[in-house]
């Protein structure tokens, strides 16, 4: 069967739209390295969440590929002949996040352990506060995850509580009715013994009596 083909737009759903954007984000990453391996490729990649969050991927240095760049961008121009304020007001904007890009990526590196040796104490200070309040953040969410555990697992055993004491009354309930059932059965059987006996002794001189009559005999009395 057929997959259905997905139409491509945007994703009203929040949720949705995060995990469709960190699965496809990962995919085309990994797409990304295996073209750079298979094809020998300089190959860069540059993402921004609609958060602004950044993502990058580079097969080699991500600023001699957008050097390289640059410079092709800017050979180009220079045979198409002088640049339009459109071409400038693109080439400072590529310039710009050219320089976010690598102030991102070092920045990301240092806050991994990496690239310390050049900062002073006061940008050391700046980056641990950093760190701390990351940390803390991720603590804080830790124990709210820890927490609503605890509260449902107290939740379900309260449930399981009632649960134990809703069988336990059934349970004597049922063991009061087969008592009772067991008496009833006795009381029943012991009237019918009773009964049975007291027809089987009726009195044998009646019959004798009724005999001799019958038979013309005198009566013995």
């Amino acid at each position: 069967m057929a997959r259905e083909k997905i139409r491509i737009k945007k994703i009203d759903n929040l949720t949705a739209r995060q995990v469709t954007f960190s699965k496809r984000r990962r995919g085309i990453i990994k797409k990304a390295n295996e073209l750079s391996i298979l094809c020998d490729a300089d190959v860069a990649l540059i993402i921004f969440s609609a958060t602004g969050k950044l993502f990058e991927f580079s097969s080699s240095s991500m600023r001699d590929i957008l050097g390289r760049y640059n410079l092709h961008a800017s050979n180009i121009n220079k045979m198409m002949g002088p640049p339009s304020p459109y071409h400038q007001l693109d080439n400072c904007n590529l310039s710009r996040l050219s320089k976010e890009v690598e102030d991102k990526t070092k920045q990301l590196r240092q806050m991994r352990g990496g690239d310390l040796e050049g900062l002073n104490l006061e940008e050391l200070q700046r980056l641990e506060k950093s760190l701390e309040s990351g940390l803390s953040r991720v603590s804080e969410k830790k124990g709210e995850c820890v927490m609503s555990q605890i509260s449902s697992l107290e939740k379900r055993g309260s449930e399981l509580v009632d649960e134990n004491r809703r069988l336990r009354e059934q349970l004597v309930t049922l063991e009061m009715a087969k008592t009772m059932a067991l008496k009833e059965a006795v009381e029943t059987e012991s009237a019918t013994t009773n009964v049975s006996s007291y027809d089987s002794g009726a009195p044998i001189e009646d019959d004798f009596s009724d005999t001799s009559l019958k038979l013309g005999l005198p009566s013995w009395e």
